[in-house]
């Protein structure tokens, strides 16, 4: 796994603590501590109880993992090159995904709207007609396109559209909105920022080559 406290790689047996039954079923918490960095990462797992025949709890059926430190989310963490009010959005629609799935959607769908003003330079309108305007375009890869275009779709943003018209509000969601705005975010950061600033970055070390060679830069 990677500890969400560093980011470094590790593998270890996690240890647990089995908390016992209530109403909703069976609870265990699981605890581990990242080598790097020292510090603890613990889940709650939450689920239908597999029973010993001695009435303890062996395991857990169809669990919801819940990581409860640190405070955060299983989410990949928001890239650097990312401008930092559209990331900030981003990372608390991330943090709240598994309290508020409605509130994460509506976030996400914010920071959307930001990233295709800000980096597609779309002409200002609802989340609906500006998501149109970048698939005519035809600009974005098709996968990416396709995953934009069901974010319409799962929102139904034509039946809905004071999602589209206003954004930031709250609203109910479809299952599985709220994830797939956020995948569909994800896709459009790399593309619109992580990979022009690695071209970049290669291409002023290409050029500080041909500088010292004494040739031409490339444009």
């Amino acid at each position: 796994m990677k500890c969400p406290h560093c980011r470094v790689e590790f593998h270890d047996d996690p240890r647990q603590l089995t908390l016992g039954m209530d109403a909703d079923g069976g609870w265990i918490l699981y605890f581990r501590t990242c080598p790097a960095c020292r510090r603890f990462v613990v889940y709650l797992h939450n689920g239908q109880a597999v029973r010993t025949e001695h009435g303890g709890i062996q395991g857990l059926r169809n669990a919801v993992i819940r990581l409860v430190w640190p405070k955060g989310s299983m989410r990949p963490p928001c890239p650097v090159e990312v401008p930092p009010q559209i990331a900030e959005d981003y990372r608390e629609a991330c943090l709240v995904l598994a309290d508020s799935p409605k509130a994460s959607a509506a976030l996400s769908r914010r920071c959307l709207q930001a990233v295709l003003r800000e980096a597609a330079k779309v002409k200002p309108g609802d989340l609906y007609d500006e998501i149109q305007q970048v698939l005519d375009s035809r600009a974005l890869p098709s996968q990416i396109a396709d995953g934009l275009d069901a974010v319409r779709a799962i929102g139904n943003l034509a039946a809905h559209p004071i999602k589209s018209q206003h954004t930031g509000e709250v609203m109910p969601v479809e299952p599985g909105e709220a994830e797939w705005n956020l995948d569909v975010l994800e896709a459009l950061f790399d593309f619109y920022y992580v990979e022009p600033a690695l071209l970049k970055a290669k291409k002023d070390a290409l050029n500080k080559k041909l500088q010292e060679a004494g040739k031409p830069a490339i444009r």
